[in-house]
């Protein structure tokens, strides 16, 4: 019982605090839908920056397993600094694609209840169409979205357990024996950027969804 009064309790204050930020966004002029376009916007900067922070892990983890001399220290180090901003753009990331979710969800809840305030039947007939349409962008996108959030998981999870065991093993022995995960890790850095890259093309197709139906 107690539970569930804290849980109704928590829903309450996060309402007020979403409803308190959408009328403050309001008295400077931006509407759910920008606020939504902003969100993607981001998301896709998001995307670009682990994207990014990717290639820089792979390409620390296959200068260590081509390690020929020096401080062995030190490129682990730099690897293992490599792989934690890389956790933290894949984090990034997965929150930026539930703030997407929540302010669509708060457009559309919007969005539907002044429909049913609309008495002319044909306006109120083509903006429940426009909803459903733009309802549908959503869903596809957020699940393009979701998919490669995903798939990043694994590829993490990979170069976690080759970090960890180099930080166990740190030798010229163990180094040699990762040669051939770097060969595989290679492969599905590189699939997971295509996928990236995927779903920024499908961030940009819904935000000029959205733009259409707003003119």
């Amino acid at each position: 019982m107690l539970l569930k009064s804290l849980l109704a309790l928590l829903l309450l204050l996060l309402t007020s605090c979403s409803s308190l930020y959408y009328n403050a966004m309001e008295k400077i002029g931006k509407e759910k839908r920008d606020i939504l376009v902003q969100r993607i916007v981001d998301g896709k900067k998001d995307q670009e920056a682990a994207k990014k922070q990717l290639k820089t892990t792979l390409e620390a983890f296959q200068e260590l397993t081509g390690f020929e001399g020096g401080n062995l220290e030190k490129v682990y180090k730099k690897l293992n600094g490599e792989f934690v901003d890389s956790e933290k753009r894949a984090k990034d990331l997965s929150d930026r694609i539930a703030s997407i979710d929540q302010v669509a969800g708060d457009l559309f809840a919007e969005w539907d209840k002044e429909i049913s305030g609309m008495k002319d039947k044909g306006l109120r007939t083509r903006s429940q169409q426009m909803l459903r349409e733009t309802r549908g962008r959503h869903q596809q996108y957020l699940k393009r979205m979701q998919q490669t959030d995903r798939k990043m998981q694994p590829v993490l999870q990979g170069f976690r357990d080759q970090v960890l065991f180099l930080k166990h093993n740190l030798n010229a022995k163990a180094i040699g024996s990762l040669k051939a995960t770097a060969t595989k890790m290679d492969g599905e850095v590189g699939v997971l950027i295509q996928d990236i890259e995927g779903s920024m093309r499908e961030a940009d197709s819904f935000i000029d969804s959205l733009k259409t139906t707003e003119s």
